[in-house]
């Protein structure tokens, strides 16, 4: 990676006690019972919350800019649980890694400030179905091309505010909600997906995302999302998402974003 010659000699780090956001979601993989039956120690602290921790580092390093002109990806190799204290490095090369209280990489990835790919054309739908019309998420349901639900909401600082607060975000970049803290975007890589099929417990595994527009309080959001592959490997079935977020019709995230929508 051609990472910008300004870089600093310096790492930014981050520390903050994980909480697991998603103990009454629908997706059971979040909660301790289910979790055990997969071989995990407890409920997953989610993914996106864990990208999010990520997130810190970089703003730290690049302020504003990283929200208007960063990319940031990370892959997640081993769980993060709840009431652990984990540690987010943005390493002078722009290596990210997150790691656990064991010292164990949970998380690694990489940020950099660099010219953004294209803008995707998803086709836009009509608004998601209600819990009750989804069907039960498939091969053929997810097969290659499948387009997802279009979602669409106003964002407010109201809510914001509790989602800063559920994951620990004191930044005062984000003016307690007034503006759009990029882990809150990639949830709703999670929900474009979510709200089009019904799925079991699933986990999320990866995302890279490209930030191109700040979001304010009362910016109308549309997420878009389409399926670019569905896949095996050993014994789990995996989906690969485009996804692309716009404020007031100007793009503003947009991510690959992959998930395992069935584990063995």
């Amino acid at each position: 990676m051609n990472l910008p010659s300004e870089l600093p000699s310096t790492a930014f780090e981050y520390s903050v006690e994980a909480y697991n956001t998603a103990t009454e979601s629908t997706n059971r993989m979040h909660d301790d019972e289910v979790a055990k039956t997969f071989g995990f120690r407890g409920g997953l602290v989610p993914g996106v919350d864990v990208w999010a921790y990520m997130t810190r580092p970089c703003v730290d390093r690049w302020g504003p800019d990283f929200l208007t002109g960063g990319t940031m990806s990370a892959r997640f190799s081993a769980p993060v649980y709840d009431g652990e204290e984990v540690d987010a490095l943005l390493a002078s090369d722009g290596t990210l890694t997150l790691s656990g209280p064991d010292e164990g990489v949970r998380a690694s990835g990489s940020a950099s400030l660099a010219n953004l790919p294209d803008v995707l054309t998803i086709e836009a739908t009509p608004e998601a179905s209600s819990p009750v019309n989804r069907s039960p998420a498939t091969r053929h349901n997810l097969e290659t091309g499948t387009v997802l639900n279009t979602l669409r909401f106003t964002y407010r600082r109201s809510p914001a505010a509790q989602y800063l607060r559920d994951i620990r975000e004191t930044s005062a970049l984000y003016e307690k909600g007034g503006v759009c803290h990029p882990g809150f975007l990639a949830r709703q890589a999670n929900y474009v997906l979510s709200q089009t099929v019904q799925l079991g417990p699933w986990i999320h595994v990866s995302t890279t995302a490209h930030h191109r527009a700040l979001v304010h309080d009362g910016d109308d959001i549309e997420v878009r999302g389409i399926v670019t592959k569905e896949f095996e490997r050993k014994g789990h079935r995996f989906v690969d998402l485009n996804v692309e977020i716009s404020a007031n019709g100007v793009p503003a995230w947009s991510a690959s974003h992959t998930a395992i929508w069935k584990p063995r």
